[in-house]
């Protein structure tokens, strides 16, 4: 029964993709994780928060995890498309940098005067080190992480158009079971044991990245989507909740990037997004609705909110507009969807600003 509602491989590989919809629905996740640190005290599910409440950030802690996963499933639907295997490599990286590296440039040297001016961090060799090899802000692990994936997507291009359903599903398993297999033997025996990572080489964002470009060509039922989506959010609230309790040192572990429930729960919701997709021709013959007009706007600018946002959670947090919003002031379960909602209208705002400016906008991302 369940292989009569998964297995539905479409043939075309040029399948539309739902970019608006699921980019937007991604960086509200991360802006709804960030969100939670700001507005709660103490997001440690344990007894000095309410059951209720507990359960309430713990939940949303859990859908945000899946934002990051999201970005890289669709950022591999694009980009490892086998109507690309043959784009020129100087016009792959040209237009990389353009895309990804202007802004990267550009913000780095605003978070590295954030950091220096406002939250006032001494100018020390090793900061301007480490700023450097591995970013201004803890926000730039995702850009860092983005490079190693363009520096290798022109050779895993080849390889994703010649494979067979067959081989995606091998890659996909072995991936998900040495990822996984990895971190549970790790946590079961609380970091005693751990398995040779040289048994397993396929790194978490190269699975990541790969299984969005099979994604894309996989129909799935919604009823099912929807099923499978909510059981990996439930999982992983529930794991959260007793492992927090009984093992406080690895409270976060299932969720985690690299953990099954984070990955069944991820991987559903990308393909329930998807499922919504359009053909290109029907999205050119439809005026598009102000809902439409709402999820291009995030998507087009959903890199530049991300590489902004932290400056405006810190201006809503030290009252740069004459109100703050936090744990000591507003309930999180309240706060924590309020600050993302502020977030993102902030952010948003200003980047739109930021792009009217000409010599900006390319920068901006």
């Amino acid at each position: 029964m369940l292989g009569r509602c998964l297995v539905n491989v479409r043939e075309s590989v040029s399948t539309a993709v739902s970019v608006d919809l699921i980019r937007t629905v991604a960086i509200c996740a991360v802006l709804l994780l960030h969100a939670v640190v700001y507005a709660s005290n103490d997001v440690l599910i344990h007894n000095s928060l309410t059951v209720y409440r507990g359960w309430m950030v713990n939940i949303y802690l859990c859908f945000s995890r899946m934002g990051v996963p999201l970005f890289i499933m669709l950022t591999g639907a694009l980009l490892l498309a086998p109507s690309k295997k043959d784009e020129e490599l100087g016009v792959f990286f040209k237009k990389r940098f353009s895309r990804v590296g202007l802004p990267f440039l550009f913000w780095g040297v605003i978070y590295f005067l954030w950091t220096i001016y406002i939250e006032k961090q001494a100018v020390t060799q090793e900061f301007l080190i480490k700023g450097i090899l591995s970013g201004p802000y803890v926000t730039f692990w995702y850009l860092y992480m983005l490079i190693g994936l363009y520096l290798i997507t022109p050779m895993l291009r080849v390889m994703v158009a010649n494979f067979t359903d067959k081989h995606f599903k091998y890659f996909i398993a072995l991936w998900f079971t040495g990822i996984t297999s990895m971190a549970l033997i790790r946590f079961v025996s609380n970091g005693q044991y751990a398995l040779d990572g040289n048994v397993f080489l396929i790194p978490l964002s190269v699975g990541y990245f790969v299984m969005g470009a099979y994604l894309v060509k996989v129909h799935v039922r919604r009823r099912t989507l929807v099923t499978l989506a909510g059981l990996g959010l439930a999982l992983t609230a529930i794991a959260t909740f007793f492992t927090a309790n009984f093992n406080s040192g690895a409270i976060y572990f299932f969720q985690e990037s690299n953990s099954p429930t984070i990955i069944l729960a991820a991987a559903s919701l990308f393909m329930l997004l998807n499922s919504y997709a359009k053909p290109q021709n029907a999205l050119q013959a439809e005026k598009p609705s102000w809902k439409q007009r709402i999820l291009h706007v995030i998507s087009e600018n959903s890199l530049a909110i991300y590489l902004f946002h932290m400056i405006a959670l810190s201006l809503i947090k030290n009252g740069f507009f004459g109100f703050t919003l936090h744990g000591r002031n507003v309930d999180a379960i309240i706060g924590a969807p309020l600050l993302a909602t502020l977030t993102l209208v902030l952010s948003l705002i200003i980047v739109i600003l930021l792009k009217k400016i000409p010599r900006l906008k390319k920068l901006i991302g």
